[in-house]
């Protein structure tokens, strides 16, 4: 097994727009340990989506090191899963079927396969369910099972829970966690949610904005299952929140021209 997971140096990246170069990374530098989960926090604008595609290899036009198992990202493959906001289910197909994706049903080990995440992300008895019958929380789930269902070394999740109402978002953040100890897949999440960040991770990436930086590493060493109201949570809470306090303070003072 490679030391680690993901690879990140000297990663640079700019925006070619009418207005002139628009620099969105600037010497970003990450290394993701195999089965670790790290959560991405920051301003809008300050990169984290930008990153999380780059990653994927959706984005190949930057410069800098970005490796998988020590092997360049050129190029999206099935070794990395991805998640949008939006789950993109296939509105014409079934739980199963858009789990299996153009992979054949009939075949026994996709079967097994398919029903293997389907349990994985509690969904039995949805097999035969379209899109529409299913609320938000759950068509999220159908999303997880897919990109999971070719068992990716790293499964990348920009902002999943966004939509969601917060009960539902509370849910998902648990069934995700479960997800994870149980498949002990590499995951990188971005998200906007200081709570979510700090629930869900091994350590939480603060990043400033304009160009995006990573400003802070912050390593989460609480035990699972964790309690939001507990003491050490919110200590930790506060420290995230203090340094994110000052990203926006930084934001305020460029934006003013000070």
């Amino acid at each position: 097994m490679a030391d680690y997971t993901i690879e990140i140096d000297q990663l640079n990246k700019t925006f070619r727009t009418p207005q002139g170069p628009v620099q969105a990374l600037k010497e970003i530098r990450l290394h993701v340990k195999p089965g670790e989960f790290v959560t991405v926090i920051g301003p809008s604008g300050c990169g984290k989506s930008t990153l999380l595609k780059i990653i994927a290899g959706l984005d190949t036009d930057h410069n800098g090191q970005v490796l998988l198992e020590k092997h360049r990202i050129d190029r999206p493959s099935i070794e990395k899963g991805f998640i949008f906001q939006e789950h993109r289910l296939f509105p014409w197909l079934t739980v199963e079927k858009n789990i299996a994706a153009d992979l054949p049903l009939k075949n026994p080990d996709v079967r097994k396969r398919v029903d293997e995440m389907i349990e994985l992300v509690r969904l039995q008895g949805f097999e035969k369910a379209y899109p529409r019958e299913l609320s938000g929380g759950m068509s999220q789930r159908v999303a997880i099972a897919r990109a999971l269902m070719r068992n990716p070394k790293v499964l990348l999740l920009d902002e999943p829970f966004g939509a969601l109402d917060a009960f539902t978002r509370s849910h998902m953040q648990e069934v995700l966690l479960d997800i994870w100890v149980r498949n002990k897949t590499t995951m990188i999440l971005v998200t906007h949610d200081i709570d979510e960040a700090i629930f869900l991770a091994n350590r939480v990436v603060i990043m400033n904005a304009r160009p995006g930086t990573i400003r802070k590493l912050v390593p989460i060493d609480l035990p699972y299952p964790r309690k939001k109201a507990s003491s050490s949570f919110q200590e930790l809470r506060h420290l995230v929140l203090s340094e994110f306090e000052k990203v926006e303070e930084l934001e305020l003072i460029d934006s003013s021209g000070i």
